[in-house]
């Protein structure tokens, strides 16, 4: 196996799906869109299995969930209710918003997926939705220090792997700000973050194994079906609760898979 890691860089993903390509694999496993995307650009024959890739359909990367018709399968990861659940979260756990950002980077990631069913928790909750685009640390301290200067302002942070490479810095923002803030995974919760809820990525790793097994067993791509994910999760941090002055109520405290102290 040859491993390659683009660390969200979207110049290094494209050089190394190039790279990758090169060297006549067998097959491809890529992780997370821009990684996929990179690499269905250099290649239309060898096999490419997909990992947690949000909205194949719309990312062009598949014709159909049901059947994909290209040279790419595998699972993908984005449910389209998760925007406006996670405003609701929010919302349960810190009383009283006003206002909340959703973060991401442009680059390699797009929010059309989620937006919908965001705005629509926004109105229903009258909130306002702020679209808080990022590229860099710089970018991300500013976005945060911005809300901490609106009272009732949260955040709620995308799925996407420049949120993930930049977690420590936007955790310590969020701290540093006293913005609350939802994430994707539940390491950011593990990490200091207030709150997770996602779809389970380390499940989907699992289950993208077994179509490897199934091409090299002499499966066509093409015909193997795109599930969603099936499998989420739910992490909340006590110790970040009460350093915001928030106490966590337990309708969540119930329903979280992992409560950090």
């Amino acid at each position: 196996m040859d491993l390659r890691w683009g660390r969200g860089d979207i110049n290094r993903i494209r050089a190394l799906a190039q790279e990758l390509v090169g060297l006549r694999s067998d097959i491809i496993v890529a992780a997370g869109t821009p990684g996929t995307v990179a690499v269905h650009r250099e290649t239309r024959t060898i096999p490419i299995v997909m990992a947690n890739v949000a909205d194949p359909v719309g990312s062009g990367l598949v014709a159909r969930l049901d059947r994909p018709s290209g040279n790419i399968t595998g699972l993908a990861n984005y449910e389209t209710s998760l925007g406006g659940k996670w405003l609701e979260l929010l919302s349960e756990i810190a009383p009283g918003l006003k206002r909340a950002a959703i973060m991401f980077n442009p680059d390699t990631a797009s929010i059309s997926s989620y937006m919908p069913s965001f705005e629509t928790a926004a109105r229903s909750l009258k909130v306002v939705p702020i679209i808080a685009p990022v590229h860099s640390d710089a970018e991300i301290e500013t976005a945060i220090a911005a809300l901490g200067r609106e009272p009732r302002s949260d955040l709620v942070l995308m799925p996407d792997i420049f949120m993930s490479v930049h977690c420590a810095p936007i955790i310590l923002a969020a701290a540093r700000n006293k913005v609350p803030a939802v994430y994707h995974l539940s390491a950011f919760a593990r990490d200091g973050g207030l709150l997770s809820y996602g779809v389970d990525t380390v499940d989907s790793y699992r289950r993208s194994a077994s179509y490897v097994d199934r091409i090299l067993c002499g499966a066509k791509a093409a015909e193997l079906p795109v599930p969603l994910p099936t499998k989420f999760e739910m992490a909340v941090n006590l110790k970040t609760a009460k350093a915001l002055g928030l106490a966590v109520p337990p309708s969540i405290l119930l329903r979280a898979d992992e409560v950090i102290e």
